[in-house]
């Protein structure tokens, strides 16, 4: 299999040559944020989404951005034409750079780490997609700045092996009686009265660039849109039930903690975000 080329700090290199410091502060505190954009037909998804919520991120946690988007653009292109990908994803990271332990930001001389590398996947099919995803609901364990994208993502693991070992395909965290979101996803469902029900922003959940896009194409296609905590009962009882996120779009639950959510298979309605999804994406698609 060959080598995928990578991008660390200022140079493409082999992967199996890249290297990151043990006193990087993304290895030792988990300072860091991410973004993960889709790759279809060697096309960026959603670019504009994905460096405003990235510049938030570093925002959020003091990190100036070390680099100007068009040079980062740039990058994204090089890894797509260097490791010949035409659809799946690449993975961007910076964090806060490399500095003796402490649990004190270093000085602001300190230069950010930048990673990014790129993954091969079946995004426009697959299985989830076809089929539909099971899902139980777990108690939210995370930290209180969800709105941050940061790395700290070793909770919502052990969320997603649960939902594993019981034999489903992913948790929806649960919080204060409400789902907040999956573990890597955006949780949606549409009620028996046709409208399309997720979860407000705040800092409890991420701001999903891909629930922004869907809900603007919802209520062109309209569909009734209500910004709202939900229960995992209602859930349960709704017509369907989906997830978005980056590479995922929209994936239909059709089961949540062993309820059988509408007729078992994936609902019209999310089939139907999902193709108005993808279909609008690539027209913007850079």
């Amino acid at each position: 299999m060959k080598e995928r080329i990578v991008f660390v700090n200022d140079e493409f290199i082999n992967e199996t040559e890249a290297k990151v410091s043990i006193f990087d502060r993304g290895f030792l505190f988990a300072d860091a944020v991410y973004e993960v954009t889709a790759i279809i037909d060697g096309k960026i998804l959603e670019w504009d989404g994905h460096i405003t919520r990235l510049k938030r991120s570093l925002k959020e946690l003091d990190i100036k951005m070390p680099i100007e988007t068009n040079k980062l653009l740039d990058i994204h292109y090089k890894l797509i034409d260097k490791n010949n990908l035409t659809e799946g994803l690449i993975y961007l990271q910076i964090s806060r750079g490399e500095d003796d332990r402490s649990f004190d930001y270093p000085d602001s001389n300190v230069k950010p780490t930048i990673v990014l590398f790129t993954q091969v996947k079946s995004l426009q099919e697959s299985n989830l997609s076809k089929n539909g995803m099971k899902v139980i609901s777990v108690p939210d364990i995370r930290w209180a700045r969800r709105d941050i994208k940061t790395v700290q993502l070793l909770a919502p693991s052990m969320c997603k092996m649960m939902a594993k070992k019981s034999n489903k395909d992913d948790a929806w965290m649960v919080q204060d009686g409400f789902v907040t979101e999956g573990t890597s996803n955006n949780a949606h469902i549409i009620t028996k009265d046709n409208v399309l029900v997720t979860r407000n922003l705040s800092n409890d959940i991420l701001a999903g660039v891909t629930r922004r896009s869907i809900l603007k194409y919802a209520k062109e296609a309209q569909i009734k849109v209500e910004e709202r905590p939900f229960t995992i009962e209602e859930a349960k009882n709704a017509s369907e039930a989906f997830v978005s996120s980056a590479t995922t779009f929209i994936g239909p639950v059709v089961e949540i903690d062993n309820k059988i959510i509408g007729n078992g298979k994936p609902g019209k309605q999310s089939l139907r975000l999902r193709e108005i999804y993808i279909g609008e994406s690539m027209k913007e698609a850079l």
